[in-house]
């Protein structure tokens, strides 16, 4: 019963300063107050208010804001020690797999040319480029490797 007649106050007071603020020709303004001191009056109306009175004031209602806060807390810091660690657990496990030699050499997982039923395409690039690479010392694939950065920002404009 108190918050409505405050509300009402507040909202009348706040059209009070619209109508001022109007008479002196600023109508965006005034049509800005008058926005700001109908809020209180229409929270009032609505009963959301009272309804965030029993809120605020209802220990039980704190509880459950303390355990939500837990479980964010929970939840980021899980977070925070999986980026720490490097990865979930699949990709620590695809890792583990790949050190021990498990993982597939990158041209196995291509199809064959000769496999797609007449439909010839160009040879997958790392194929081509690890063939100079074993014949010489390295030098070509750095080369090689540079020419395909330089290209990359060529397009882009740097």
């Amino acid at each position: 019963m108190l918050t409505d007649t405050v509300c009402a106050a507040l909202s009348a007071a706040g059209l009070g300063i619209a109508c001022l603020t109007a008479y002196r020709k600023r109508f965006l303004a005034a049509a800005r107050i008058a926005a700001y001191a109908l809020l209180p009056l229409g929270l009032a109306m609505t009963g959301i208010l009272d309804w965030i009175a029993d809120l605020v004031f209802n220990p039980t209602v704190w509880a459950g804001f303390a355990v939500l806060g837990l479980s964010w807390a929970l939840f980021m810091l899980t977070r925070a020690v999986e980026r720490r660690r490097g990865g979930a657990r699949q990709e620590r496990r695809a890792a583990a797999a790949a050190e021990r030699g498990g993982a597939l050499a990158p041209a196995a997982s291509e199809p064959a040319l000769g496999a797609s039923g007449g439909k010839a395409s160009k040879p997958a690039r790392p194929a081509k480029a690890s063939g100079p690479s074993k014949s010489k010392a390295g030098t070509s694939s750095d080369t090689e490797d540079f020419s395909d950065i330089e290209a990359i920002l060529k397009k882009h404009g740097i």
